[in-house]
């Protein structure tokens, strides 16, 4: 009766190499676990562009999700093709939020300042979040002026776009 299964701890490292192994050899995919692995990706992308006075967060570009693990990370990627802030003072503040939850918090993702003329750049931000869930979850690239009198705008002149992917998270699938 030929071999069929053998123990682990019965094979020495080194035991094994290349040229034992048949080219149509494989592994099956239900041993992976898959970590790391990208298993969606969405994209909203557009060239409008925002503006406030305001001191409160204003919404700019948002995309949702939704996970199909609670242990799965998402990774936010995001741009816009100019931030602005062109009053004597201004500061323009640009932060990131998961549903209603600001994951910046105080820290910001970016902030411009206003110094002797216009201040602009383009700008392009990540993140790596933990949602803990597998409902639909929306972030949103949220913008407001932090400082000065004048108006602060969020693309002005250029593109914004906001990329989601799902990563697999690592886990143990013992085998028996």
């Amino acid at each position: 009766m030929p071999l069929t299964k053998i123990q682990s701890l019965g094979i020495t490292d080194g035991t094994i190499v290349n040229a034992d192994i048949n080219a149509s050899a494989a592994i099956a995919g239900t041993k992976l676990s898959g970590a790391g692995k990208v298993l969606q990706v969405v994209t909203t992308a557009n060239g409008t562009g925002f503006s406030t006075s305001s001191t409160s967060y204003q919404d700019a570009i948002s995309a949702s999700i939704t996970p199909s693990s609670a242990s799965n990370k998402i990774l936010i990627l995001g741009h816009s093709g100019s931030l602005d802030a062109n009053t004597a003072s201004d500061i323009i503040s640009v932060t990131l939020f998961r549903d209603a939850t600001d994951l910046a918090s105080a820290s910001h993702f970016a902030t411009l300042r206003y110094e002797s003329s216009n201040a602009n750049g383009n700008i392009s931000f990540n993140h790596l979040d933990s949602p803990s869930t597998t409902s639909s979850t929306t972030y949103t690239f949220k913008f407001k002026r932090a400082l000065g009198s004048g108006t602060v705008f969020f693309n002005n002149g250029g593109s914004n776009r906001i990329i989601l992917m799902e990563i697999a998270a690592w886990y143990y699938k013992k085998q028996y």
